[in-house]
């Protein structure tokens, strides 16, 4: 049973389905796994705790603290599984010592938040690079491995066993819940940053929200990023994630026409932007640049910004963008980042500039001619040239690379329009 996709629908309080179902399950495995040291362990235990609140609950009413209910539900549940297997005394009293230190502080609302350390566990350097956020994503919010297995385009039977795999390395390489000291995070931070952009990344990639596996996972991602913001706000690439996302978001719904129609960025309906998102998200991005530690999510969350524009000035201003891409290419050492100055150079300076920086770019890198948003450029910057074959040529490259039909149905409209 998972509280992602069937808790809500039993519990009678809507507002209590959205936190149990959403902030308790994440908190409550995080706690758990603080203790026992075994992911598995912990989410069958909850699983339990869930399924029993489901049969308690509507006929006795929730109780006034839910989530004390169902930790409390879940640590009986993991000590009678203790006893059943007859492990090592030992180990059992450390299961059960470990477990009742929180039973008191769990009456309280000022629980520790243990979710930090879980993200930090689920992004270790010994769990493959593949699967972090995979992990993530079933650990804090529940998510099937169906679901996981969907959105990221794997065989439901593999994604399984992968996140298996991954749980019983956690468990028997002895990996840690604590956060580490500042000093030790290592590659380890970044990875928790990047495992989050890719979840939403994955959702962000299904515009119009259909495909039901991926729906709702830029909310899903904003959400872990509110959660991180919320325990680390002095972390000025935590900021700037929450910040590039939120500008993102904020253009959702304009990307697509009513008819499905692929709508290009410099091309959307300002109106249509949220602008009660995008505040919030300059908001973040200022106080991130106040820290006075720049990070490539810094970076980007600037070259949204710059975008967003704009919605109050009526233009865009390039200048600033080929500038925030170049000091993004120097950061990352990133073709993709080289490209999208290219892109930008063209804007502010013509096409043939952004032409001859194109191709440079290409000759240093040529895996990006297997890119399709390379050929896309190529393909405009040659149709303002006047160099209607090659654009033409250019348009089939890049379509033959897409696999979204709204965007090859535009780019076949630019390439019949030559």
């Amino acid at each position: 049973m998972e509280p992602d996709q069937d808790t809500g629908s039993h519990f009678k309080s809507g507002a209590l389905a959205e936190r149990v179902a959403r902030e308790s399950y994440g908190r409550l495995l995080a706690l758990l796994c603080a203790r026992t040291r075994d992911v598995a362990a912990a989410e069958d235990a909850l699983s339990e705790a869930f399924a029993a609140a489901l049969t308690a609950w509507p006929r006795g009413g929730a109780p006034d603290n839910p989530e004390a209910w169902l930790f409390a539900a879940a640590k009986r549940k993991l000590i009678d599984a203790a006893r059943r297997t007859r492990t090592a005394s030992a180990g059992e009293a450390e299961i059960v010592r470990g477990i009742e230190e929180f039973v008191a502080d769990m009456a309280e609302v000022n629980v520790p938040d243990r979710r930090l350390g879980l993200m930090f566990a689920c992004a270790h350097p010994a769990i493959e690079e593949s699967v972090r956020t995979p992990l993530m994503l079933q650990t804090i919010l529940g998510f099937s491995a169906e679901r996981i297995a969907s959105a990221f385009l794997v065989e439901p039977t593999a994604m399984g066993q992968r996140l298996v795999r991954a749980k019983k390395k956690i468990k028997d390489a002895g990996i840690g819940f604590e956060v580490p000291e500042p000093a030790a995070w290592g590659g380890r931070f970044p990875a928790v940053l990047n495992a989050i952009y890719a979840a939403f990344a994955s959702g962000w990639s299904d515009p119009m929200g259909a495909d039901p596996e991926r729906q709702g996972l830029t909310e899903e991602a904003v959400w872990l990023g509110r959660v991180l913001a919320q325990q680390l706000p002095q972390e000025p690439e935590v900021l700037g994630l929450l910040s590039l996302m939120l500008h993102l978001d904020a253009r959702r719904v304009a990307r697509r026409g009513s008819d499905g129609r692929y709508v290009p960025l410099d091309e959307q309906d300002t109106s249509l932007w949220r602008r009660e998102l995008i505040v919030e998200a300059e908001q973040l991005l200022y106080a991130a640049s106040k820290i006075g530690r720049p990070g490539r999510f810094q970076l980007e969350a600037a070259i949204q910004s710059a975008h967003a524009t704009r919605a109050w000035r009526g233009e865009t201003d390039w200048a600033a963008i080929a500038l925030l891409y170049q000091a993004l290419a120097e950061l990352t050492a990133s073709p993709v980042a080289q490209l999208n100055a290219a892109a930008a150079i063209a804007r502010r300076d013509g096409p043939e500039a952004g032409l001859a920086a194109t191709e440079a770019i290409a000759a240093d890198n040529p895996m990006l001619r297997d890119y399709q948003p390379y050929w896309a450029l190529i393909a405009d910057l040659a149709a303002k040239l006047g160099r209607t074959e090659a654009a033409r040529a250019a348009y089939d490259e890049a379509m033959a690379r897409e696999s979204d039909a709204a965007v090859i149905a535009f780019l076949a409209a630019r390439q019949k329009s030559l």
